[in-house]
């Protein structure tokens, strides 16, 4: 990987880390579920086995153990990961975030260590992944029901955030040295280039496809403002997606679409340092996303270290931005366990301003990227 230097305050960054490692030496033992999402009276709590989030709490532990070498990251990671093994137990419960759930815990696990039995997981929910695959259409179904709606069959369905989710497909493909996981991977990236991101770099989250013909049919409103608006974390989802299809593919198609994308999201964040849940919303409720902060953040620090070092600046530069937003929106103290706050699961929902676990996941992520941590799980 690129561990190229930057110039920014890396004395910040060593600060600001060592005000999260410091939180989490003390909250890490105290976290009672397996499977932390959000908050409440200050503690975390899960949502159920198959919640597409439930990678991101061993992910951070094997961030800590990462930067300290401390086994007792190692152990709660270790201890999550094998409570995850009953979600494989029902495959209804299974869908397309498979890659969120495992490449954090599993996958990460292996690539550190060499555990074999975690390896075994990566590729059994690879193989997983690659089953949802539509042939015609090129694209990697969602969901088995959007559970906002009362559709039986989400067939033609297909989301944004799938981005993340391939490059499960990408390891597994080197890791089994087979391409048919490469050619599905790039298969649904090439969808999305077409389907998803837009000519001005903005993006769908959900395209509904005739699963027959692979037709364009629809683009719902799914988590943002409306059909045909660009929720921002959507939008972080495609940045960070196609930049990390560039990184494990050389393709430069996708470069050139991560830099669209990053250009359109920069752009419209402005003046912001926390960007809006949808960057077409209307001013009021003034509702924020800092998880999109977090996974643009990640998306833009790999993408300055991809181009040209007459581009990267503005990719750097915009990543420090958006850390320093972040930092605002930090809590440290040791009586509430989340860090970050000020997240937003959709927009119309009740879920909005709050923490959850994956914004700190990616904050400290991005914040290890820049402390010269050039492992990658995805």
């Amino acid at each position: 990987m690129n561990s190229k230097k930057f110039n920014i305050d890396y004395t910040w960054i060593d600060s600001f880390w060592d005000k999260i490692e410091k939180k989490l030496s003390v909250v890490a033992s105290q976290v009672e579920t397996p499977f932390p999402y959000g908050i409440e009276d200050g503690k975390y709590v899960p949502r159920h086995m198959y919640q597409w989030t439930n990678g991101f709490w061993p992910g951070m532990m094997w961030l800590m153990y990462i930067a300290t070498k401390d086994e007792k990251y190692k152990a709660i990671a270790e201890k999550v990961e094998i409570a995850l093994d009953e979600a494989l137990d029902d495959f209804d419960g299974l869908h397309h975030d498979v890659g969120f759930m495992w490449l954090t815990s599993a996958v990460a696990n292996y690539r550190i260590t060499d555990n074999e039995k975690s390896k075994n997981r990566g590729r059994h929910v690879a193989t997983i992944l690659a089953g949802r695959f539509n042939p015609i259409g090129k694209y990697i179904r969602a969901w088995n029901k959007w559970p906002e709606d009362d559709i039986d069959n989400h067939s033609g369905w297909a989301i944004i955030d799938c981005m993340m989710n391939i490059q499960l497909l990408y390891w597994a493909s080197k890791v089994d040295k087979d391409p048919r996981f490469k050619f599905i991977a790039d298969a649904h990236a090439h969808t999305a280039m077409k389907n998803f991101v837009r000519e001005d770099g903005s993006t769908n989250h959900i395209v509904i496809f005739d699963p027959e013909t692979g037709e364009f049919l629809d683009n719902p409103t799914g988590q943002g403002y409306a059909s045909g608006s660009c929720w921002s974390r959507g939008n972080s989802w495609a940045l960070y997606g196609f930049t990390l299809c560039y990184l494990n593919t050389g393709n430069a198609e996708y470069l050139d679409t991560a830099k669209k994308v990053a250009d359109y999201f920069i752009s419209h964040v402005g003046e912001d340092d926390l960007p809006k849940c949808d960057f077409d919303q209307p001013a009021e409720p003034d509702i924020r996303d800092s998880a999109a902060s977090a996974i643009a953040t990640c998306g833009l620090i790999e993408l300055a270290k991809a181009v040209s070092d007459t581009e990267s600046g503005k990719y750097i530069n915009a990543a420090m931005k958006l850390l320093k937003g972040l930092e605002k929106s930090c809590n440290f103290s040791l009586n509430d366990q989340s860090i970050v706050q000020n997240g937003t699961g959709m927009y119309h929902n009740t879920d909005r301003n709050v923490p959850i676990i994956y914004s700190d996941y990616f904050l400290m992520e991005a914040l290890l990227k820049l402390k010269g941590n050039d492992i990658l799980f995805w």
